[in-house]
């Protein structure tokens, strides 16, 4: 999707060419975030590396966002600021912006607006990518709200194969990708990938990584690199509500996971995500969540494994097991689920 010719601060190419050290393009997809977007634009500003340019691509904003970005492009060259020709979604408005990055840089940093990363960030991410030509991603430690996330790597580990890397997620439930605000990207690879994103996934960023460690190996900085911002209207939130993991993964089992697992080992762990998956969609059946049923059918249908109201049934009976076995906690679960009162949810289950 192309932009507006609404550009500050265009960079010569001869000059980042003649940069001493990597160009890292930094990237920030935007969409009405004036309460938080100076913080994102300040924390680049305060990156130790110095040799990058930041794009930033408005997504039509309607508040006062393309002002603030605007007065920060003026007093630095390396700031260039777009506008998008119509609202995109979210993952669209992110493959856009990835179209905008310099053909000369190396690496690609995605800041979302509403969070930030620390100063040295930049700088350890790209000495530990220069180390290792092999590393076609580099992640970190991350920041979310109060809580440290992304761990789980020995503190030694800090090149680990993307085969390796990918079955633990798989087998083992090693989460240290974090979101695209948490990783630095080869930015050749990126370059290679048009539509880099895959815009019909809300876990688009864990694919791409899975997509790219096929190929490559991930780096790791074991030191709290970005921050992540938890609120309620955001994607990663309506992602939990809705438990979209769980077609995410199963999008990972279908169409990435034959390059990783062996065939005994799909087979097993995609029935038995198949079991949670049910034993879910029949628990909110039971609590009436409409959407979340009608969400996770579609995306069932859509990676071809189909939908089965049968075992959507047998998920209820599963459910309906664990209240005559321990209705006390069982009610309460259903209850902090349902935000509903005793009397409604034994309706429903009853």
């Amino acid at each position: 999707m192309s932009c507006s010719g609404d550009v500050l601060g265009t960079i010569g190419e001869a000059h980042l060419k003649a940069q001493p050290q990597p160009l890292v393009s930094i990237i920030t997809p935007l969409y009405n975030e004036e309460i938080h977007l100076a913080e994102c634009i300040k924390s680049v500003l305060a990156q130790t590396y110095p040799y990058w340019e930041y794009i930033i691509v408005d997504n039509c904003s309607t508040d006062n966002s393309a002002q603030i970005a605007r007065h920060y492009a003026e007093k630095d060259q390396r700031i260039r600021v777009y506008k998008t020709a119509s609202v995109l979604r979210a993952i669209a408005n992110h493959n856009a912006a990835l179209r905008r990055i310099s053909p000369v840089s190396k690496y690609c940093k995605i800041v979302f607006a509403d969070d930030w990363i620390f100063p040295e960030c930049i700088a350890r991410m790209v000495a530990l990518a220069e180390e290792y030509p092999s590393i076609g991603i580099v992640g970190a430690y991350v920041l979310e709200g109060q809580k440290v996330i992304c761990t789980g790597l020995p503190y030694q580990s800090k090149l680990v194969t993307g085969r390796e890397l990918c079955r633990r997620h798989l087998l083992d439930k090693l989460y240290v990708f974090g979101s695209a605000n948490a990783v630095l990207y080869r930015a050749d690879l990126v370059r290679n990938n048009h539509h880099f994103f895959n815009e019909a996934n809300i876990h688009a960023d864990t694919e791409a990584c899975f997509t790219l460690l096929k190929s490559s190996d991930f780096g790791f900085v074991h030191q709290i690199l970005s921050f992540t911002r938890v609120r309620p209207e955001s994607l990663s939130t309506v992602s939990s509500d809705l438990q979209t993991n769980l077609a995410g993964m199963l999008q990972l089992l279908v169409n990435h996971a034959p390059d990783y697992l062996a065939p005994d080992e799909l087979t097993d762990h995609l029935g038995n995500h198949l079991s949670q998956y049910y034993k879910f969609l029949g628990k909110s059946v039971l609590l009436g969540h409409k959407k979340t049923l009608e969400y996770h059918k579609k995306k069932l249908i859509e990676t071809g494994v189909g939908f089965s109201w049968l075992r959507v049934l047998l998920g209820m009976l599963s459910t309906l097991g664990g209240l005559a076995m321990n209705p006390k906690s069982t009610t309460e679960n259903l209850l902090r689920k349902a935000g509903d009162n005793p009397l409604q949810i034994t309706e429903r289950v009853l």
